[in-house]
């Protein structure tokens, strides 16, 4: 039995042409900043982002570490979601590895932080206070794009006090393409998000497929900082032009078919509205979040799982779509969850399962 892994769009594997790309790659050593790869990458990214320079990640909690220590020192202080990944989700980094104290703040539905509560949690130029030097936005965040004029709006503040903006864009792709114009192409839509922020972080390792990768881009002096913090945090590689040659290969080939797992993640929601005892929220983009009455959540993972399909339960089901999954794969899905309705007795089950990624 196929398994249809909706974990996350993590969990992708490399397709032919990327690994056949990732063969032909020639390399380097990048700590010595001579893997011709890397750089291509680094140079490419940041282009289309249309920042100065990038750096090329390990991973999207790495360049989101190294973005926010390369903003703040000592004793400063970023605001960002109570919810949003680089305050919840990444281990608490910038606390334990730089003394950089999060100023968290509730968010509505779609992820947004009201504009009077970010003015508000702006401490005075007092030595009593931590000094706030950070915003941090996400973009996708639940699957939800944030709208330009939020963007616009808190960045804009953000500037007015004085405060760097960094966005934690690991899923911008997916916005991207979701809320271009018509006629528009994905990476011109891109730049117009990364023109909000001063920095921001974009995975590969996600809806693009790619195996391993994250860059950080921003101006030359913030990635001067960033790879002194990035040699320090273990992110030095070597040869790793074998991992960028995946990235260029998704920026080149897999960035318009998004569209696909987005439609896909439609097809779910769709597809498991109007079964009693699950509440289904409109998916944006590719992630469906699904809230499973009378405590069954655990108890319809399982039966997922014994059925080939998998998700999440950390904060109500998740499900993710992607390049490895495709319409016939969401049938069986919705089937296997009507399945379990039908079939299966009421009652909660084991253990949530963890994994907001």
């Amino acid at each position: 039995m196929k398994t249809i892994d909706l974990r996350s769009d993590t969990v992708t594997q490399p397709t032919a042409a990327m690994r056949a790309a990732m063969m032909a790659a020639p390399l380097g050593d990048d700590v010595f900043g001579d893997d011709p790869t890397v750089n291509a990458l680094q140079e490419r990214i940041a282009a289309l982002t249309g920042k100065e320079a990038a750096l090329f990640m390990p991973s999207g909690t790495q360049s989101n570490l190294c973005g926010i220590l390369a903003h703040c020192g000592r004793g400063d202080e970023y605001i960002v979601g109570q919810l949003a990944h680089t305050y919840r989700y990444e281990g608490g980094g910038a606390a334990v590895f730089g003394s950089v104290q999060p100023q968290p703040l509730v968010q509505d539905a779609q992820g947004r932080m009201a504009l009077t509560d970010i003015a508000a949690a702006i401490k005075p130029d007092d030595p009593h206070f931590a000094r706030t030097r950070l915003l941090c936005l996400e973009n996708t965040w639940n699957g939800h794009v944030m709208p330009d004029d939020y963007l616009r709006g808190a960045t804009a503040l953000a500037r007015e006090h004085g405060l760097a903006t960094h966005l934690d864009g690991a899923r911008v792709f997916n916005a991207a393409v979701a809320s271009a114009a018509a006629g528009q192409g994905a990476h011109e839509r891109v730049r117009q998000i990364a023109d909000h922020f001063d920095s921001l972080s974009v995975c590969f390792s996600k809806g693009l497929g790619a195996p391993v990768g994250s860059a950080l881009c921003g101006s030359q002096e913030l990635i001067k900082s960033a790879r002194r913090i990035r040699k320090m945090a273990g992110g030095g590689l070597r040869q790793a032009g074998l991992l960028a040659a995946c990235a260029l290969h998704a920026l080149d080939h897999h960035v318009d078919r998004l569209a696909e797992d987005h439609a896909n993640a439609r097809r779910l929601a769709e597809g498991l509205s109007g079964i009693e005892g699950l509440t289904v929220k409109s998916a944006e983009t590719n992630i469906v979040f699904v809230d499973v009455a009378d405590g069954r959540g655990p108890a319809l993972l399982d039966f997922l799982k014994a059925h080939g399909v998998l998700a999440t339960g950390l904060i109500g089901l998740r499900f993710v779509t992607h390049l490895d999954v495709d319409a016939a794969g969401i049938d069986h899905a919705i089937a296997t969850v009507r399945r379990f309705f039908a079939e299966a007795p009421a009652g909660a089950a084991s253990a949530s399962r963890t994994g907001p990624y």
